[in-house]
C-alpha cells in the first residue's frame, strides 16, 4: 500500500492565487528507484484495446510507484459507478496492481468525481492537485492541467460551480442512470466543442499559474496531462521544465501509449508499454 500522503486579468488573478496556495508534499520513501506516471487513458467499455493496455502495463511495469494524473476515466460519475461490468473489471486490474506497489490517483475534468471509497477499492490513495512530489533529490510539481488552462473561461467557471460542495451533492442525488445520462450530453457537448477546433488552438496550461506553483513548491520540473500534447521544454522559468503526458488510445490510429518515467539512476524517461514492462537492465531510451 502506498504512503498516505478569461480575460488577461482574470488569469493574472488566478495565477496569483497559485502563488499563495499551500502544495501538498509527497515524500517518496528511500526505496523507491522508480517512478512511473500516466494520464488521460479516458477508459470506457466502447475502447477494450485501451483497457487491456492498461492491463499489460499495471500487470509488468517494473516501477515502485505508478501515478495517474487524472483523466483515468472518459467519465465518473461517483464511486458506485465502480460496480459497472466495465468499471469492475478496472476496478480489479487497479485493485490487484496497488495490491503489490504503490498506487496514487488523481482526479481530472472528467473523473473529477472520483472519491475516496473508489480509492480504497483500488488499494489506491488520492492526491491533491497540485502536489509537490520529493523524489531523487528532485521537486516535481504534479497537476492534472486543467485548473491552470485559465484562458479556457468558460470551462474554468463550470470547474468552479461543479467542484462545489452543493452542486456534488445535487448531482450525487440523482439516480445511477440519471447521472449517467447527464455524463453522455456534456461529454458530447466537450467532443462537439472539441471537433470545432483545431488541436493546437485548445487551451494550454498558462504559464503564470505554473509559474507562482513552481515558485511556491520550490521546484523547476512541471509534471501534467490534460492537453494530450506530450513532450518536454522548457516553460514558466528560467531553468524549469514541464513534462506533458500523453493521452492513451489503442483504439483508434494513430495509437497512443506512453508512460513517463522518473527514476533514480536515469532521470526522466519517455517510454512504450513495451519498455515501461521490460526487466529493468533493458536499453530504455531517454525522455527528454
Amino acid at each position: 500500500m502506498p504512503p498516505q500522503a478569461g480575460g488577461a486579468q482574470a488569469a493574472s488573478d488566478d495565477a496569483a492565487m497559485a502563488s499563495t496556495q499551500v502544495l501538498r508534499a509527497l515524500h517518496a520513501p528511500p526505496s523507491w528507484r522508480c517512478i512511473d506516471f500516466i494520464s488521460d487513458l479516458h477508459l470506457h467499455d466502447g475502447h477494450p484495446r485501451t483497457f487491456e493496455a492498461l492491463q499489460r502495463f499495471l500487470r509488468g511495469t517494473t516501477a515502485d510507484a505508478v501515478f495517474i494524473l487524472g483523466d483515468l476515466f472518459e467519465a465518473w460519475v461517483g464511486d458506485d459507478m465502480r460496480h459497472q461490468p466495465f468499471e469492475a473489471d478496472c476496478t480489479h486490474e487497479l485493485a490487484a496492481a496497488g495490491a503489490r506497489l504503490s498506487l496514487y490517483l488523481m482526479v481530472g475534468n472528467r473523473d473529477f468525481l472520483l472519491g475516496a471509497a473508489m480509492a480504497r477499492a483500488c488499494n489506491a490513495s488520492l492526491l491533491d492537485d497540485p502536489t509537490v512530489l520529493h523524489a531523487f533529490g528532485q521537486r516535481h510539481v504534479l497537476t492534472h492541467g486543467d485548473a491552470w488552462c485559465l484562458e479556457d473561461t468558460d470551462y474554468q467557471a463550470f470547474r468552479a460551480q461543479s467542484r462545489s460542495t452543493a452542486w456534488q451533492s445535487r448531482f450525487l442525488s440523482q439516480t445511477l442512470d440519471a447521472r449517467l445520462a447527464a455524463a453522455r450530453a456534456m461529454r458530447e457537448a466537450s467532443e462537439s466543442r472539441k471537433h470545432d477546433l483545431r488541436q493546437e488552438n485548445w487551451a494550454d496550461v498558462t504559464p503564470q499559474a505554473a509559474a507562482h506553483a513552481l515558485t511556491a513548491a520550490q521546484a523547476d520540473q512541471l509534471i501534467h496531462g490534460h492537453t494530450h500534447r506530450p513532450g518536454t521544454q522548457p516553460f514558466a522559468l528560467p531553468g524549469a521544465q514541464r513534462h506533458v503526458l500523453s493521452d492513451w488510445d489503442l483504439d483508434h490510429a494513430p495509437h497512443r501509449a506512453e508512460v513517463f518515467r522518473l527514476s533514480a539512476t536515469q532521470g526522466h524517461q519517455r517510454l512504450s508499454i513495451e519498455e515501461a514492462i521490460a526487466p529493468a537492465n533493458a536499453t530504455q531510451r531517454p525522455g527528454a
